[in-house]
């Protein structure tokens, strides 16, 4: 039997409470509202958050969160962890479109020389289990990096 998650989010725009016709308001009980807006490329507010940057920010915060699952219960142990996601969205003539690719770019540092091997093998189970990455249609690149603490080196 499998189990299901449900997940809300009110999204909520009114005529004039912003300057920007774009820009809107995403809440989630219990958690900070979030204003957000179109990217600056579509005529939207570039200090708002936008979509794109959400669902980029949502790759990499899931791919991480599996990432320390999946070396918890190898017993390796991440100190540092940073992310650099890019996201390459292509615009169609008709002015649909979405993103074609998104590289991953983390860089983990684990105290076991031992395991460095282990650590940057496991991004690919950590990448198999990322709930966000398996609901995209486009490809998720991981190009990890790991590191060894100053003290261990």
């Amino acid at each position: 039997m499998k189990k299901q998650f449900y997940f809300e989010v009110a999204t909520q725009w009114k005529k004039g409470d912003h300057k920007n016709p774009k820009t809107h308001t995403s809440k989630t009980a219990g958690k900070s509202n979030l204003n957000i807006s179109a990217a600056s490329e579509f005529k939207g507010e570039a200090s708002k958050h936008n979509p794109e940057d959400l669902l980029l920010s949502a790759l990499s915060s899931c791919h991480m969160m599996s990432y320390f699952y999946v070396c918890q219960q190898q017993g390796v142990e991440v100190v540092d962890y940073k992310d650099k996601a890019v996201g390459t969205l292509e615009l169609r003539s008709d002015l649909s479109g979405g993103f074609t690719k998104v590289q991953l770019n983390p860089v983990a540092t684990i105290t076991n020389v031992a395991q460095k091997a282990l650590a940057i093998d496991l991004h690919k189970k950590a990448h198999e289990l990322c709930f966000i990455a398996n609901s995209v249609s486009f490809p998720v690149v991981i190009d990890a990096v790991v590191e060894l603490l100053e003290s261990e080196k």
